[in-house]
This record gives structure tokens, C-alpha cells and sequence, in this order.
């Protein structure tokens, strides 16, 4: 891309010294820059709470750079002219009165595009866009970024939703889920909608199954405070799995070129069509887990309720296990098995589509049954994708024995280092690019259904099951999908 066609753009990072914004959103920015995607003239804000100079800020976020990001694609050359682009604020970000100096600084170029990032609390969205609106600082080229999880249930949603929704429109809200900037998640789509291989087979009469994981090895880190006012279910399934089911689920969209809309409305659909569980159901089709003492990584560590050197009273769930169904002819009968979970024993992210099994083998195969098909999509920490086939040993044994193999479908990246999901979502909100990012109606319709579920357990005192930290989570995990004759996919 020629720097004559980069978008001058002002950023604002509310939160600027939050450990989102130094460990992941300035690093993103860096990377952008150094490939030629930002305009050397646009400049990045951040707002703090400190008294630091703009020359100590650019220390700092030069320092956590390093720390996070060791590798060989930084330049000294880069960095000294990316480093002139940042400044910093100080201000109490909920009070009006203290975005006077930020309006002097965007003022001075009040034609240019205005991305505010808001790396804060959802609590606290409704004052900044308030304050932002207020201070004159919201022009026609004015975009706003929301972080996940908005709110802790559908209600709150709506409220703070409606306050953004007063200064900003619609088009220029963009409420962000990493997971979506990711190549392999993206390549859900392409691999769907590019192949006639697969398109035929992407229903109830091909598909068994559909099993949807995000397992980490770590706990809640220092951040119990946080964690324990959301859990598993609002702070992993109401966003991330729900996002991944709706790229396997969904219809093809009209386009992918110049209407964000088209990709929006067709997992607005698929969301709409989640059944919502009753109270019998989510006490059949639901695990809630709280991790407890034992051993990660083959190190002692401690219980959820040990966390911080304390010890805390709290049945908020660190585990969730759902067997969710989608009521639309596609999907009917095929059960979407949803699991994630803290301190498991491995950290990964996977989809993984199981085939039926073929209506009659003609193989005898020692006795053995034969493996299903399966495509196995890894999103991190590698991301890979493989198509799990049976096929012939070779050799002159008796008979015709079987195994499977594995094909994988895995592209080769032209670029020396793979770009970074922010770095993916970043630049599509500089090109104001709306498709991977979440529509209002979007995250209502997932509200809605996380809330049934999160209602239920309260109402009817569904406890946590206790499991060990590196496990798997709960042994009524492995029976929720046991009880239907299947198992969770372990890779051997």
C-alpha cells in the first residue's frame, strides 16, 4: 500500500497504560506502522492516570514492547519514528471537564479520522462516549471501539449500548472480539464458501456433530477482582464460542466485498435460532466447574477460591460445558458441544467437525470400527487445519486393513512473521471495515441466550462441580457428551 493512499487517522486509547492496551493494542499499532499501513503523520493518544511526560509514556510502551514481544522484527529505525506519533493525556476519563487538553491536541486537525479505543471497563464506555460528545470531540469521521465482555447480562447491556448509541452511530460502533482477527477463524469462511468439496456436506445429513473448545492452562492470574463479577460463561461463551459456532453455522452471505452487513445478518440468524434451554434441560445440557488445588505445568498451584494469597467464598464458574442445538433445517439433530475452562490440562482452541459414519462397511478391518471423518480447525496455539480420512495400510497383509490419515490444509504464510489478530481488527477499523466485528442485534441475541442459562443456574442452585487444576474440568463434562454415545476429541 502507497503511504499516499494510508488514511490520516488520530487514535485515542482510553486505558493507555491498562495491560491490554501495552501488551497488545500499541504493539498492533507498531507492527501496522512498520508495514505500511499507517500514515506516519497520524498520531496515538493515550490516556492516563499518571503524571507522566509524553517522552516517560513512550519509555514505558517502548519497555512492555520489549517484554512482550522479543523477536527480530523490530528496528531501532521504525521505532524512533513510530514513538514520535504517541503522546499521552492525563485525565479522569469519567469527567468532562478533563478532555480539554486532548480537544486542544485533535483540534488542530479536525479533518482527520478519530478512532477512540476504549480499553476500559464496559461500566465506563457511557462516560467517555458522553464526555467525547460533550467536549465537541465527535465529528462525522469519528469511530468508537468497545472491548468485550459489554455489560455482565443483556440488560446491562442494552444500558451501556444505549448511552454509546446516542453519540455514535451504528455504523461506527465496533465492538471487538479478538478471536474473529484470527487467520484460522477467518478461514472458516474461506474453506466453506470457496470449495464445492465441503459446501454439499455442511448439514444435518453429513455432520454428526460439532465440538467447540477453548481450554487454558492458566488461572485467573491476579485478576479474581474481575473474574469472579463475570465467570466463564460471560467472560468466554457469550462472545468467543458463540462467535466460532456462528461461522460454522451460518448461511453464505451475499458478499464479503463492500456490505459488513451481509456476514452480520447471517449469524444474527444462526444466534436466533440457538434453542433456549428450559430448566430441566440446562440441569441435563449445562456443566458449570470450579477449578480447585493441584498441578499445572508440573507445578503445585493453587484453588480459584486460594487465588491472591486469600481465601475467598465464591461459586462463580471457571468451567462450562453446553450441549447447544440450532432449531433451523440445517442443523436440526446435530448437537454443538461447547467447552471451555481455566487451569485445564492444556491450553488450545479448536473446532472440530465429526462426519457421520458411513451407512455400511464393506471393510472387516480386523473387527475394528471405522474412524469417522473429521476436519479439525486449531486456532491456537498453532493454527492448523486438518481433514481426518480412513485409508488402506499399505501392504500385502490379509485382507484390506484401514487406518486413518490425516490430510492437512494448512497455507504457508508469504509474510516471515504471522500478524496478530489486533493487528487484523485494528487495521479494519482504520478502514473502517465493519464485517468482523459484532452488530448490536449480534450481541443481544447471544445475551439472551447466555442469560436463559445464567438465570437457571441461579434460580434452580445449580452448583459448581469441583475439578482439579490440569484436568479436563468436571467428570460431568465427559458425560454430558458420553451420555449421547460420543466422546470429546483428543488428539492423539
Amino acid at each position: 500500500m502507497a503511504l499516499k493512499e494510508l488514511p490520516l487517522v488520530d487514535i485515542v486509547i482510553f486505558g493507555g497504560h491498562g495491560d491490554l492496551a501495552l501488551r497488545k493494542i500499541m504493539p498492533a499499532l507498531y507492527y501496522l506502522f512498520w508495514q505500511n499501513h499507517i500514515d506516519p503523520r497520524s498520531r496515538i493518544f493515550s490516556t492516563i492516570r499518571t503524571d507522566d511526560t509524553d517522552e516517560q509514556h513512550r519509555e514505558l510502551v517502548f519497555n512492555k514492547f520489549r517484554e512482550f514481544h522479543p523477536d527480530n522484527f523490530y528496528s531501532e529505525e521504525t521505532w524512533s519514528v513510530f514513538s514520535s506519533q504517541l503522546f499521552c493525556t492525563k485525565m479522569d476519563i469519567s469527567n468532562a471537564d478533563d478532555y480539554q487538553e486532548l480537544a486542544i491536541a485533535l483540534n488542530e486537525f479536525p479533518e482527520r479520522d478519530r478512532i477512540n479505543y476504549l480499553s476500559t471497563p464496559s461500566s465506563l464506555f457511557g462516560d467517555i462516549c458522553t464526555a467525547l460528545n460533550q467536549t465537541g470531540l465527535v465529528t462525522q469521521k469519528s469511530r468508537v471501539v468497545l472491548e468485550k465482555p459489554i455489560g455482565h447480562n443483556l440488560q446491562s447491556f442494552k444500558e451501556i449500548d444505549d448511552t454509546v448509541a446516542a453519540v455514535f452511530l451504528e455504523s461506527s460502533i465496533f465492538r471487538i472480539d479478538h478471536y474473529l482477527g484470527k487467520d484460522t477463524v477467518q478461514n472458516i469462511l474461506a474453506l466453506r464458501f470457496s470449495n464445492t468439496l465441503f459446501m454439499p456436506l455442511w448439514d444435518n445429513k453429513s455432520i454428526d456433530h460439532v465440538q467447540i473448545t477453548v481450554a487454558e492452562t492458566v488461572g485467573v492470574e491476579g485478576r479474581w477482582g474481575y473474574y469472579d463479577k463475570y465467570g466463564a460463561m460471560r467472560d468466554m461463551v457469550q462472545n468467543h464460542l458463540m462467535q466460532l459456532l456462528c461461522l460454522v453455522a451460518m448461511e453464505p452471505p451475499r458478499s464479503l466485498q463492500k456490505d459488513s452487513d451481509s456476514v452480520r445478518n447471517e449469524k444474527v440468524k444462526v444466534l436466533k435460532s440457538l434453542r433456549k434451554l428450559n430448566n430441566r434441560e440446562v440441569a441435563e445440557k449445562t456443566v458449570r466447574g470450579q477449578y480447585k488445588h493441584g498441578v499445572s505445568n508440573k507445578q503445585s498451584v493453587p484453588g480459584y477460591l486460594e487465588d491472591d494469597d486469600k481465601i475467598h467464598e465464591s461459586d462463580t464458574e471457571t468451567f462450562v460445558a453446553v450441549k447447544a442445538e440450532i432449531e433451523n433445517w440445517t442443523w436440526n439433530g446435530v448437537p454443538f458441544y461447547l467447552r471451555t475452562g481455566k487451569r485445564m490440562s492444556g491450553r488450545f482452541s479448536e473446532i472440530v467437525i465429526q462426519f457421520k459414519d458411513v451407512p455400511h462397511s464393506i471393510f472387516p478391518n480386523d473387527g475394528k470400527p471405522l474412524e469417522p471423518n473429521k476436519l479439525i480447525i486449531h486456532i491456537q496455539p498453532e493454527e492448523s487445519i486438518r481433514l481426518l480420512l480412513m485409508n488402506k495400510v499399505p501392504g500385502l497383509s490379509q485382507g484390506m486393513r484401514l487406518r486413518p490419515v490425516e490430510l492437512e490444509l494448512n497455507v504457508l504464510h508469504d509474510d516471515p512473521r504471522s500478524p496478530t489478530a489486533y493487528e487484523r481488527l485494528l487495521l479494519d477499523v482504520i478502514k473502517n471495515d465493519a464485517t468482523l466485528f459484532m452488530r448490536r442485534d449480534e450481541v443481544e441475541a447471544a445475551w439472551e441466550w447466555a442469560d436463559n442459562i445464567l438465570d437457571t443456574w441461579k434460580e434452580d442452585n445449580i452448583m459448581v462441580k469441583k475439578y482439579s487444576a490440569g484436568t479436563d474440568g468436571p467428570s460431568s463434562a465427559v458425560a454430558l457428551i458420553e451420555r449421547d454415545g460420543r466422546s470429546w476429541h483428543e488428539d492423539s
